[in-house]
């Protein structure tokens, strides 16, 4: 991943803050990884869905702007199909599409036990900007 682009979305305050970290970076692809903290939980001790949305979100910030462009999220949706067990969170983002201005990226989010919890779709909008 080109360096300045690299700082770009290493300079997200937000994942920061909720504490995901960025494991690995190709050409439109990514993986981010988030350790559950109490802090993560909704008032039924579950991880909120929004803590989950958040690790998809910046895994196709970090896989979209890969290669080279900014690149700003459109359109995001997910769906959740289970409650995560254990401490880890992995998010998996993969480009399944790309055009001159628009593209469009699958996440998957995985447990500890490598289950799938949710699958999230985002269409991002390539800008000029290097």
């Amino acid at each position: 991943m080109n360096e300045d682009m690299l700082k770009l979305v290493e300079n997200d305050r937000f994942a920061k803050y909720i504490g995901i970290k960025i494991i690995k970076v190709d050409k439109g692809y990514a993986v981010t990884q988030m350790e559950i903290s109490e802090n993560h939980l909704n008032g039924v001790g579950i991880v909120q869905g929004g803590a989950i949305f958040t690790l998809a979100d910046y895994a196709f910030a970090v896989a979209s702007n890969s290669k080279g462009f900014v690149t700003v999220g459109i359109n995001a949706n997910i769906s959740y199909f289970k409650s995560p067990k254990g401490k880890l969170l992995t998010a998996e983002a993969k480009e399944i599409s790309s055009s001159r201005k628009l593209c469009n990226y699958i996440v998957d989010i995985f447990d500890d036990n490598n289950d799938l919890i949710a699958k999230f779709n985002a269409t991002g909008y390539i800008k000029n900007d290097k």
